[in-house]
């Protein structure tokens, strides 16, 4: 009984965490106002979110590169910038990449 009052207490601590660090500013944030400095660096935080991401699943640190699969991942993420350079649309980003990602991948696995 003691193990799940603890992993039920976890989750609701996380769950109240996720929440105050998400919904914060919005309940807080006439009160805590934003220098135009932070607000201007806050501008880059989805992009450095989104490299964060991306770069090490493309490159990771260990293991090989020449593998068959991180080769599809690295053509596929090439294929999808330059359809964003070429469109600027999103949608053809993530709809583009995608679909090049399971093509190669039903063709070379």
């Amino acid at each position: 009984m003691g193990s799940q009052t603890y992993i039920l207490g976890a989750i609701l601590l996380l769950a109240l965490c996720s929440l105050l660090t998400r919904a914060g500013y919005f309940l807080f944030g006439d009160h805590l106002p934003l220098t135009p400095a932070v607000r201007h660096a806050l501008r880059f935080a989805p992009v450095a979110a989104l490299v964060a991401i991306i770069i090490p699943e493309l490159f990771p640190l260990s293991g090989s590169y020449y593998t068959t699969e991180a080769i599809i991942k690295i053509v596929s993420a090439a294929l999808a910038v330059l359809l964003f350079m070429r469109t600027r649309n999103a949608l053809h980003l993530m709809l583009g990449g995608m679909v090049c990602f399971w093509v190669l991948r039903a063709l070379l696995v």
